[in-house]
């Protein structure tokens, strides 16, 4: 079903600063992003510190904050939470293309429009929280470069720096970033520096000690969760940049240059930990890893510099994602006001947050959205999604379904603070079920609660236009 012209003006906003910048549907014209330009950014969204860090956290042994795992296993669980996680990302990403609408204007069909309100808050929440983690990953890795090798630290100068030019690239908006910035530059500077750094490893690391590494470790299940909550977390953004493909084929592919760099950063980011024997995977260890590969300071500086090149366009997104989300409530928000505000917010929180709470925060997020794209699809595969401009308030039977999955990827493996996890585990059962994972039990619970919602609304329709047939028509009809 195509974005019809009536949906296109009442999802219209009154400002005219950037057309791809609101949340009514793409004009045709404006859809002309292909296969490869679409997997050059998912490619280098997916490349950064802090998918490094999460990649060196996986082999960490458990007593520095790490899941303990060796080489082999971890390699494994890297590889199926790519395939499966991009596999999410295109399915929404071709779910979402006849409409031509950002992810949360997507959801008003499926959760009805309070709903979709909903999740834009909770988007929100989760794109700042992103913002400050991305903003203090690059401060840190920077201060630690400058430390090393000019002998002062300036983490708040750091700050400032990368937060007013990711700001800057969220101003200038998706199509400007991938066409001018990513396409011709970003992603060539990215591929030499991870390519150097991969053969670098590759020939100087003795193969065989290193897949025999152990380090006890989390369950496999529990692995796979950690890597899968890195596409997932891009669920809620993915229609946001795929609605300006040319077509539900491009759309489709171009995601998948995500599995390849998320695979790809993941392990190497854990070949850099356990090549250099280290306990800290937090980005300043890596940063301090990567100095310690080369004698040679001038090209250490220039790797780091080349990394933190490649990881402002993932503070971009979840600045303009966030400004998008916020136009969903907002229709006649400002977007520049919007992006400004996130940014500045994001690098205030940047100073308070911690590796610890990186780890607990992606677990966090699989709970949540997880399931609400369980529901997201069950509704495509079953009903297809209606008319964006015609949803009801309230959905609650598809609520209910997401609030299921919610509580069955905690039930599962319980995340978040403290306080959370005492309260969660007075349920039976709860924690003893590791084996499992959690996003297999959460998706399966909400596609199967969001599914028999759907069946009783059709259920509810069907005699609602029964009895609306006068008994002569039923008579005849019979």
């Amino acid at each position: 079903m195509t974005a019809t012209s009536s949906s296109r003006a009442r999802l219209s906003t009154t400002s005219t600063e950037d057309r791809g910048s609101g949340i009514a549907p793409i004009a045709p014209a404006a859809r002309r992003l292909g296969a490869i330009q679409l997997a050059v950014l998912w490619g280098d969204l997916a490349v950064g510190v802090l998918v490094m860090a999460a990649g060196g956290t996986m082999v960490a042994p458990t007593d520095a904050g790490g899941l303990g795992l060796g080489f082999g296993p971890a390699l494994a669980a890297i590889l199926i939470g790519s395939v499966l996680g991009t596999l999410f990302l295109g399915l929404v990403a071709a779910a979402g293309h006849d409409h031509a609408v950002p992810t949360m204007v997507l959801l008003r069909p499926v959760l009805g429009r309070g709903g979709s309100y909903t999740a834009s808050v909770v988007n929100v929440v989760q794109l700042v929280g992103w913002t400050a983690f991305e903003f203090w990953a690059m401060s840190l890795f920077a201060a630690k470069v400058s430390e090393e090798v000019f002998g002062f630290r300036a983490y708040g100068l750091w700050l400032v720096i990368v937060a007013t030019a990711s700001i800057s690239l969220a101003v200038a908006g998706p199509t400007r970033v991938i066409r001018e910035w990513l396409s011709r530059a970003g992603i060539w500077i990215v591929l030499a520096t991870c390519g150097y750094l991969t053969v670098f490893l590759a020939v100087r690391t003795d193969w065989h000690e290193l897949f025999a590494t152990r380090h006890g470790g989390v369950g496999f299940p529990v692995a796979v969760d950690f890597v899968l909550a890195m596409p997932v977390s891009w669920l809620p953004l993915v229609a946001d940049y795929n609605r300006f493909a040319a077509s539900k084929r491009e759309n489709l592919l171009g995601t998948w240059g995500f599995a390849l760099g998320n695979a790809w950063i993941f392990a190497l980011g854990a070949l850099l930990v356990l090549f250099g024997r280290s306990v800290d995977s937090s980005p300043e260890g890596i940063a301090a890893g990567i100095l310690g590969l080369s004698s040679a300071t001038i090209v250490g500086v220039m790797l780091l510099v080349a990394l933190l090149a490649g990881e402002t366009d993932e503070a971009f997104a979840d600045i303009y994602s966030s400004a998008v989300s916020i136009r969903n409530v907002f229709p006649t928000a400002s977007r520049r006001v919007a992006v400004i505000g996130v940014g500045v917010l994001g690098a205030v929180i940047a100073g308070v947050v911690s590796a610890s709470g990186y780890q607990t925060f992606l677990l966090l997020l699989g709970s949540v959205f997880v399931p609400l794209f369980a529901v997201l699809l069950a509704a495509w595969l079953i009903e297809g999604l209606g008319p964006v401009d015609q949803a009801p308030t309230w959905r609650w039977g598809m609520l209910v379904a997401w609030l299921a999955g919610v509580a069955a990827y905690q039930w599962a493996v319980p995340t978040g603070p403290p306080w959370w996890l005492d309260w969660v585990g007075r349920f039976p059962g709860a924690g003893r079920h590791g084996w499992l994972g959690a996003s297999l039990p959460s998706f399966v619970a909400s596609f199967a609660v969001a599914s028999a919602a759907l069946a009783l609304d059709r259920g509810r329709r069907r005699r609602a236009a029964g009895e609306s047939v006068a008994p002569d028509e039923r008579v005849r009809d019979g």
